[in-house]
């Protein structure tokens, strides 16, 4: 069985948030228009506190883009951006969300962020994510969403781990790119570790 992730298509990602990816807002077609092809769609949501340790404005003297350890882990600190129940931790309206399943939230935990759909970025908590995925009968997934970067990235390479037959959906994925090749790395690394990259919408092939 086949599942689309979608990852973290919120108005904070999008065009006038707090943390906009560029053109973020282009993927949202995308997401629509691939929902029916699959089986099973699931979407992932960032859901930060508003005390999340991640926001740099929870540090004193730090500013967005600066690297910190947070409890044992490097750490960006980014702007405040998707804390619960906000307008921009929403899902943007033009996304179909009635062709969603289930949604699995992130970074609840304010000790350490959640850039992975099934994990926090320490591996200290599974979002359950994994668990349902297999209980459903998926065993390929493919990933498209925000950043390609972070987000997705760590998305896919966690997908792959858990024995899933992982594909990234690169025309659906934007990237921060705090330097400029950082998507590109992203998406080698990705492939390096054994995710197939689709560069085109259609060369999609669910058998």
């Amino acid at each position: 069985m086949n599942a689309l992730i979608l990852v973290d298509l919120q108005y904070d990602f999008c065009k006038g948030g707090a943390l906009a990816v560029p053109q973020g807002n282009q993927v949202i077609p995308i997401a629509n228009s691939l929902m029916d092809d699959f089986d099973l769609v699931v979407a992932t949501q960032d859901w930060h506190p508003a005390d999340h340790g991640s926001f740099a404005a929870n540090h004193w003297w730090r500013k967005p883009y600066q690297v910190i350890d947070l409890h044992g882990l490097s750490q960006v600190l980014w702007p405040i951006h998707c804390v619960q129940d906000s307008f921009g931790a929403m899902f943007l309206k033009e996304l179909n969300t009635e062709k969603i399943d289930k949604v699995f939230q992130k970074g609840t935990n304010k000790e350490v962020d959640s850039y992975s759909g099934f994990f926090d970025n320490g591996r200290r908590q599974s979002t359950g994510m994994g668990d349902y995925l297999k209980e459903k009968g998926v065993d390929a997934v493919y990933v498209m969403g925000l950043a390609t970067d972070y987000c997705v990235k760590y998305t896919a390479l966690d997908a792959v781990d858990l024995g899933f037959k992982t594909h990234l959906i690169l025309e659906g994925c934007r990237g921060v790119n705090l330097k400029e090749d950082d998507s590109d790395k992203a998406v080698k690394e990705m492939e390096e570790k054994g995710v197939e990259i689709i560069r085109q919408l259609e060369n999609i092939s669910l058998v």
